[in-house]
């Protein structure tokens, strides 16, 4: 299983022209995007952005990367800007506090950005998410184990568990207590990392929190202000539909290229809610970011007020679990697009998995409802196919990936999966969670070996 099962249509987008303005916009912004949240939310500098976050992306990004002209940042502003062709206005991108940076949409943007949603302590009743300083709500156990040493170590040599793979953290934990962790040179316990895909995870938390507080029914439809006109047939995908990616809704040639959104400066409800229905809802499943981010977006909608929305998922999520290095990004109309765009440390992804381990209870309180982990970890109705280019593909749950005894795990395994490398495992039958971070290339770093490994080490 040396492949991330989701990364392949990542590869898949059609190549355009070098010097297309179209391509060149969404490069463009992704630099923006990318300098703008590594810098201010991670604090880390124009080199080692340019070797990470930069480096070893989306290969039909890579040459009209390499042509474009180094990102400027405006450190009081707090903004990001990066030209691409002539006569046309650069990317933007800003930072808030809280939620990150957001990207302004193409030819200009200044406008929408000075617009763009904020959120201050108050509204989301702690203080703002920091890079820096010391964690210390977090017990460690310095094992004498050897074994369990050197598969950590092993983890970041870029061959044992899969080549041109680049480990930047790994953090195993057990009953409660990190019984291991290392990072690469530049990272640390404080550092937060973008959780691509593994975000959606942390949606389904979200929308979990909102069923506890009685927001949401997850059996009612979804019911999105366009899909109400009589007749219109995407009024019967309900809020389980999409949580299992069984929307039936069309997601274009690769359901995980959303680009006009991530790196376009596009907004959800121009691009996810206007696609069309293409089969019949919960009848088939299709890995889809627009699925994750039309679940927020029936959130919002069912919400007393925006700000409302906006500090729900810190009240009651973020806050309350201990997730306070994790950034939750928006578009610029303030939608969350939690499919990809959360900045979060490798702790603070264990602290996610505890919750599920604890079955939703996180410092005495009831965060998600009783059961939640286990619908979540639940086979849906539609499922993935069992094997793509020979690969023993996990199954799916509700915004989370199904793993067991196929893979070498314990049956009830679970994960957050992300590309380039991003993983929380969830191992319910061992009370023990493996977090994992990287920046990896091509087929990506194998989860469920190294997760093997270290149940046989924590046994020896």
């Amino acid at each position: 299983m040396r492949a991330l099962w989701i990364a392949a249509a990542l590869l898949a987008s059609p190549a355009l022209g070098a010097d297309d303005p179209a391509h060149l916009s969404l490069v463009a912004g992704y630099k923006a995007a990318f300098t703008c949240s590594a810098h201010f939310n991670a604090g880390r500098s124009v080199r080692e952005i340019a070797a990470d976050e930069l480096n070893r992306i989306y290969p039909d990004y890579r040459e009209a990367m390499a042509r474009l002209p180094d990102a400027v940042i405006d450190e009081a502003a707090k903004t990001v800007s990066v030209s691409y062709a002539d006569g046309l206005p650069p990317r933007l991108a800003a930072w808030r506090p809280y939620l990150g940076c957001v990207a302004a949409p193409t030819m200009g943007g200044a406008a929408a950005l000075k617009a763009a949603p904020r959120l201050s302590p108050r509204d989301v009743a702690f203080k703002a998410p920091r890079n820096g300083g010391r964690d210390r709500n977090t017990i460690v156990l310095d094992l004498d184990n050897a074994a369990l040493d050197a598969l950590v170590s092993a983890a970041f040599d870029r061959k044992t568990y899969g080549e041109g793979t680049e480990t930047t953290a790994v953090l195993i934990v057990k009953d409660g207590a990190v019984v291991a962790e290392k990072y690469r040179d530049g990272f640390d316990e404080n550092t937060p990392q973008r959780t691509w895909s593994a975000a959606k995870s942390i949606a389904a938390t979200i929308i979990g929190a909102a069923v506890q507080e009685g927001l949401i029914d997850i059996d009612e439809p979804a019911a999105l202000a366009q899909w109400r006109a009589p007749g219109d047939p995407r009024g019967a995908i309900t809020i389980r539909h999409l949580l299992n990616m069984a929307s039936g809704l069309d997601s274009g040639p690769a359901g995980n290229r959303t680009d006009d959104i991530y790196f376009g400066g596009g907004r959800v409800i121009d691009h996810a809610a206007t696609r069309r229905l293409v089969a019949a809802p919960g009848s088939a499943f299709v890995y889809a970011n627009n699925d994750t981010m039309l679940l927020m977006r029936a959130l919002r909608e069912r919400m007393k007020s925006d700000k409302a929305y906006l500090a729900f998922p810190f009240r009651k999520v973020l806050g309350p679990v201990g997730l306070d290095r994790t950034f939750l990004e928006t578009d610029w109309n303030g939608d969350f697009v939690l499919s990809s765009q959360v900045w979060t440390t490798a702790r603070d992804l264990a602290r996610l998995g505890q919750l599920y381990l604890d079955d939703g209870v996180a410092g005495g309180a009831r965060i998600l409802p009783e059961g939640w982990a286990d619908f979540v970890s639940t086979p849906a109705p539609a499922q993935p196919a069992d094997r793509r280019a020979g690969e023993n593909r996990p199954g799916y749950g509700a915004q989370f990936w199904l793993f067991g005894a196929r893979h070498g795990l314990p049956e009830g395994s679970y994960a957050a999966l992300g590309n380039r490398g991003q993983f929380l495992l969830i191992i319910p039958a061992r009370r023990m969670l493996v977090v994992r971070r990287g920046f990896d290339d091509g087929g990506g770093f194998d989860i469920a070996a190294f997760a093997r490994d270290a149940l046989a080490a924590l046994d020896e």
